[in-house]
């Protein structure tokens, strides 16, 4: 326990840069001072400027073919290198939907009141744009590794900047890093989500030195190692069980919710919309706070712009870049304007801030107890809010589980960039599943936080940022001209050469081959 505690010391000399990253130029009186623009860091404006500035150049994409992303989502694979639109579309969605869509919601609204969620909306719907280009660019810039597909941010920046190595491989390592130490992050989550099912179920509180913990822990070792080792392929025939299973479940229950507690409906609407520009004196009753926890969580909640899950986007096999672009899109809808809307009823529904017996000033500090409160206020009295508790508890392990497969797989992805070798790529599963998982699980075995190992991946997760927006601002151009063949010919199978670029997938003769399957 000593070293994890002396990598924990080691991190806390680099948290304060990413601190600075995050809120610049925030740390300046003059632009702290600025009415509401003050409030919002450069990072969220680039994010949310990124996705208006692609909404106009392609004329709404997000929407005009929202119907054609979903019909896409439903075709059927035609060859045997790489994945279904959906598999492709489960395993950014298992990244998506995280334990970030129960307590990042919950948390956005314990600071900026039900207005966040109205921001959290405009984000998202913007932010539909930006996924579209980088899911485009994935494709446009795949590459073949065997039988698989593989491609993402490493792949099409280092394309877009010259095709030099080096920028290839830096922006791999950027992710690897990234992956890595967010992996003890949902091992983390994965623990604490069973430890409190099962202590609600029994009314035990499940003790970290527990047998079920232990036991937990090698069973979430041998799952994540069977299932990266297998390859992409067998990751997506995880995910794509798993993740509806999970968001089904997550949604049934909570629109049961809604339905029982519909009186609340029209007002939680009202809440949503009045609180955006008229905030409560409760949460600080300042515009800007609402408007900046909405957006801050709607993004890191989604990915959108961020490059973080453009290697899922790669792995499908499509006929056409754009077609991808459809789905990744949807992927944002669903996390935000769906999912996260449902979390943001239940704790906008139960206002538990409204409560004096609530305790809410010290229960506020813990997002996933005050979400489980707020189920327990929507079924008060009916014998079901531990059970219906339990439930969601197993849905957040899921979410953690599936976040956990899909960093180790796109990492993989990301290291394949480095080189093609199987050495890098079982090195990377390695680090992923037999060190990282396994330190997430010693730590919460020994009782250690280690916060500044979770906090630096702010750090990363910024360098991300800032190094995927310029590259897809730049790149984009290809994609308004893929668009534009996309339109002009109905979908037809794309050659790469049409919009002046060159690609050993995206070729005449493989559209033939592929037309005469």
């Amino acid at each position: 326990m000593n070293i994890l505690n002396a990598i924990d010391s080691f991190f806390a000399n680099i948290v304060p840069i990413g601190d600075i990253l995050w809120v610049f130029p925030q740390n300046f009186a003059w632009y702290a001072n600025i009415p509401i623009i003050g409030s919002i860091p450069f990072a969220i404006w680039l994010l949310v400027g990124m996705g208006v500035f692609f909404t106009v150049k392609t004329k709404a994409v997000q929407f005009r073919f929202f119907k054609r992303g979903l019909k896409t989502l439903m075709k059927k694979k035609r060859d045997d290198v790489g994945v279904s639109p959906l598999a492709s579309f489960m395993l950014s969605t298992a990244m998506r939907v995280g334990p970030g869509n129960i307590t990042g919601v919950t948390g956005a609204v314990a600071v900026g009141g039900p207005g966040a969620i109205f921001w959290m909306w405009i984000s998202a719907l913007f932010g539909m744009a930006s996924s579209f280009i980088e899911a485009t660019l994935a494709q446009i810039f795949k590459e073949k590794d065997g039988d698989e597909y593989v491609g993402g941010l490493p792949y099409y920046g280092q394309k877009l900047l010259g095709n030099r190595k080096w920028v290839g491989t830096a922006l791999a390592v950027m992710f690897i890093g990234y992956a890595m130490l967010s992996i003890p992050i949902q091992t983390f989550h994965v623990f604490t989500a069973t430890g409190t099912a099962v202590g609600t179920a029994t009314g035990v509180p499940a003790e970290r030195t527990s047998t079920l913990y232990y036991v937990l822990a090698v069973i979430l070792i041998i799952g994540i190692v069977v299932a990266v080792f297998g390859g992409i392929k067998r990751v997506t025939a995880v995910t794509d069980k798993m993740v509806p299973v999970m968001a089904v479940i997550y949604g049934l229950i909570i629109l049961a919710l809604l339905i029982i507690n519909i009186k609340h409906f029209p007002a939680f609407v009202s809440n949503v919309v009045v609180g955006a520009f008229q905030p409560d004196a409760m949460f600080g009753g300042a515009f800007g706070i609402a408007l900046s926890q909405g957006i801050k969580r709607g993004l890191l909640s989604n990915e959108a712009g961020q490059g973080t899950i453009t290697m899922s986007a790669a792995v499908a096999e499509q006929d056409h870049p754009c077609d991808q672009g459809f789905v990744q899109a949807i992927g944002v809808f669903l996390d935000t304007i769906i999912i996260c809307t449902l979390t943001g009823f239940v704790v906008c529904g139960a206002s538990l801030w409204t409560k004096a017996s609530s305790g809410w000033d010290t229960l506020k500090n813990s997002t996933i107890d005050v979400f489980l409160e707020s189920i327990k206020e929507l079924v008060p009295g009916t014998g079901a809010d531990s059970a219906i508790a339990v439930i969601i508890c197993i849905c957040y392990a899921l979410f953690a589980f599936t976040s956990l497969l899909g960093l180790v797989s796109f990492a993989v992805i990301a290291g394949s960039r480095i080189t093609k070798s199987k050495v890098c790529t079982n090195i990377v599963r390695v680090l992923g599943s037999l060190i990282f998982v396994p330190i997430g699980t010693l730590c919460v075995l020994a009782g250690l936080e280690l916060n500044n190992i979770w906090y630096v991946t702010d750090l990363i997760n910024i360098v991300l940022v800032f190094a995927n927006a310029p590259i897809i601002i730049y790149g984009a151009r290809y994609v308004y001209k893929a668009l534009k063949q996309y339109v002009e010919t109905d979908g037809r199978r794309f050659v790469a050469s049409e919009i002046g670029l060159e690609s050993e997938i995206w070729t005449e003769e493989e559209r033939q081959r592929i037309e005469s399957l």
